[in-house]
């Protein structure tokens, strides 16, 4: 598995144990080169302790994570070093420090790597632009808001200009409209830098709002693991819970989920339906919600025992997924 090309980090079986407590239990997962890859679960659920063993400020007592094809189970000290320049991090509470202004937070690691004040200048003007702080370079963080620290804290973790990036918690100190913007300004860096991000979140509008792939983490398991079409429209009866799913819909007739993947979403699926079939049905729950850029969910319709094999027919002539809830 260490030799997949579009495979930036695989995680094999990794366990973990504290005290004699499982915390992580045979975890296995493929996060791709460039993309963004969300780590979701409750308080307790293992996500931080896992993110902190890829660039090994954790260690694990079973299995093997590779990443950029290389193992963490035998890496050199040497080796260990790139590592975690490769690997930039950013968290919770942003880990400024207090005593040096937003040029020399953003400055710190190219001055621990040896880079000359011409190089850590160049480097640290354009990160704040990236940013957008340039008129807050020579402000200490006691006057920034959360949002500002926030972003000296990822011009930081760009530094060293790494190939991955680790966020543990990152917009929950956060209020919503700043979460946005820090959400926007991560994708953003994804996109222009290929840098693939690791997310640790409880937040489903996190996932929703700029994450490529998706594990649900639950006591240290996975739970379900998939791109965010296949977790949001494909939910495993674990993750339905997690999500709150219900299915209590009144019932009349019998009830159909239509699946709505980003490719059929803006189609009028059902009106044309109506229209070419002559079928009277009731929409009677659902949701539909951005997820990026796109629109994607599900709609469920009680429909009369009658039309029902027409319904279903035309659905899956149409290509589109459904599932019969109730009878």
């Amino acid at each position: 598995m260490k030799n997949k090309e579009n495979s930036m980090i695989e995680i094999n079986n990794v366990s973990k144990y504290y005290d004699g407590q499982k915390v992580l239990d045979s975890v296995s997962l493929n996060i791709k080169r460039g993309e963004i890859f969300g780590l979701v679960g409750h308080s307790g659920a293992g996500k931080s302790t896992l993110l902190r063993t890829i660039n090994a400020l954790e260690d694990f007592d079973e299995g093997e994570i590779f990443v950029d094809n290389e193992s963490i189970k035998v890496i050199s000290r040497k080796n260990l070093r790139k590592l975690r320049r490769d690997v930039g991090m950013i968290f919770q509470h942003f880990a400024l420090l207090t005593r040096k202004n937003v040029f020399e937070n953003i400055a710190l690691p190219l001055e621990c790597w040896g880079y000359s004040k011409q190089e850590i200048k160049k480097r640290v003007l354009e990160l704040l632009n990236v940013v957008g702080l340039e008129s807050k370079r020579e402000s200490y963080p006691s006057s920034l808001s959360g949002g500002q620290k926030q972003r000296v804290a990822i011009a930081r973790s760009l530094a060293l200009k790494p190939k991955i990036i680790l966020s543990d918690e990152s917009t929950s100190a956060l209020d919503p409209l700043t979460t946005l913007s820090i959400l926007d300004l991560l994708a953003k860096i994804n996109q222009e830098f290929n840098v693939s991000i690791v997310l640790v979140t409880h937040e489903m509008e996190v996932v929703k709002r700029i994450c490529h792939s998706a594990a649900f983490l639950e006591a240290g398991k996975v739970l379900y693991c998939g791109n965010i079409e296949e977790v949001f429209l494909s939910p495993n009866e674990h993750v339905k819970i997690f999500l709150g799913e219900s299915h209590n819909y009144k019932q009349k007739g019998i009830g159909v989920k239509i699946y709505f993947p980003k490719a059929i979403s803006q189609e009028a699926i059902l009106t044309q339906m109506s229209q070419h079939i002559q079928v009277d049905f009731s929409i009677i729950g659902g949701k539909l919600e951005y997820f990026g850029n796109d629109i994607m969910g599900f709609l469920v319709i009680d429909v009369e025992q009658s039309y029902l094999d027409a319904v279903l027919e035309y659905l899956t002539k149409r290509k589109t997924r459904w599932e019969v809830l109730y009878v």
